[in-house]
């Protein structure tokens, strides 16, 4: 990495930093806030949530038709995303062992705290149940794949990848067949040393 992408890519990260303290700002703002993974709300709050709350009648009336026959579609995804998880579950389980690289907490991916926002009907509330689910599995497959990645195959590709992991601005430039050769095993070691996020 030139220190010019260093320089990026540590601007990356306080931007990061800074973003995140701009959403602790907001949460202050909306009347809330976590305490030992347990979301807070004042209660003022929760009480003014509940009158935004749709009835579920009305919620049904005002759907529309393409809601109703997009819907089966839509939770017919549930059926590949389990399969996914548990193949991912099994898969880091065995061969992450075998390579001694750190295993991914599935439960720092997958999320189930949109329940608690009074505003939200059953109906909608197992809709945000369902997305987080997806979601979840989806950034927990791709944290497995991206320390597969690292540990086998730390190189950039020569076209140009939308939104690549957190892991691959650190990887080998495209082409760059000495370095890969002397330094593959420093990018194996460096994955056996860190703890998964």
């Amino acid at each position: 990495m030139t220190a010019r992408m260093q320089e990026l890519a540590n601007e990356i990260v306080r931007l990061h930093a800074e973003l995140d303290r701009e959403i602790e700002a907001r949460r202050k703002a909306l009347g809330w806030h976590l305490k030992r993974k347990f979301i807070e709300f004042e209660h003022s709050i929760t009480l003014e949530h509940r009158r935004f709350r749709k009835s579920i009648p009305k919620f049904l009336v005002q759907s529309s038709l393409g809601a109703y026959l997009s819907t089966p579609v839509i939770y017919s995804l549930i059926v590949p995303l389990v399969l996914l998880d548990l193949w991912a579950s099994a898969y880091q389980a065995i061969c992450f062992r075998v390579y001694r690289i750190p295993r991914v907490a599935r439960g720092d991916y997958i999320t189930f705290d949109r329940r608690h926002l009074a505003y939200l009907n059953w109906i909608e509330a197992f809709n945000c149940l369902y997305c987080g689910y997806a979601n979840g599995v989806i950034g927990y497959v791709r944290e497995i794949a991206s320390l597969t990645e690292q540990y086998w195959c730390p190189i950039k590709h020569a076209l140009r990848v939308p939104d690549p992991h957190r892991r691959y601005y650190d990887f080998l430039e495209y082409g760059d067949a000495d370095g890969y050769r002397a330094r593959l095993a420093e990018f194996r070691e460096k994955l056996r040393s860190e703890t998964a996020p």
